[in-house]
């Protein structure tokens, strides 16, 4: 498992969620030539993103919940021990849960959060694979 996963503080994944996922996998494979996966997700539909064939990120369909005007977007993930205990800091220092600590199903656990400044950011803790 690459370090991103498990060293505290570090930037593991990005994320785009769009509206039109068939164009956005159209641009993004001509522009930087990424690989791109589709794999099924408790979730639904997802695509990842490979560079150099390493995971790198992954690609959704905008949910249903988000609020209407959302524009397309991408999102980064910071590696945590705790999910949990992170947003209790988050929320000690300021900033405001947007996405309490959620389970994703065989990945890890992770919440988004907006900063004091507006900035808003995820953070994510995974579950080990064994190697």
């Amino acid at each position: 498992m690459s370090h991103r996963f498990v060293t505290p503080g570090d930037f593991s994944w990005t994320e785009l969620m769009t509206h039109d996922i068939d164009a956005a996998k159209a641009f993004y494979r001509a522009v930087l030539r990424w690989e791109l996966e589709d794999v099924d997700m408790p979730s639904g539909p997802y695509t990842t993103i490979k560079a150099g064939g390493e995971q790198v990120g992954g690609m959704l369909r905008m949910p249903g919940d988000v609020p209407a005007g959302t524009p397309p977007h991408w999102a980064a993930y910071v590696t945590v021990q705790d999910v949990d205990a992170t947003a209790a800091r988050i929320r000690q220092n300021g900033g405001t849960v947007l996405v309490a600590p959620t389970d994703i199903p065989s990945v890890g656990r992770f919440c988004t959060f907006r900063d004091p400044q507006g900035a808003i950011l995820s953070v994510i803790s995974y579950v080990p694979i064994a190697e």
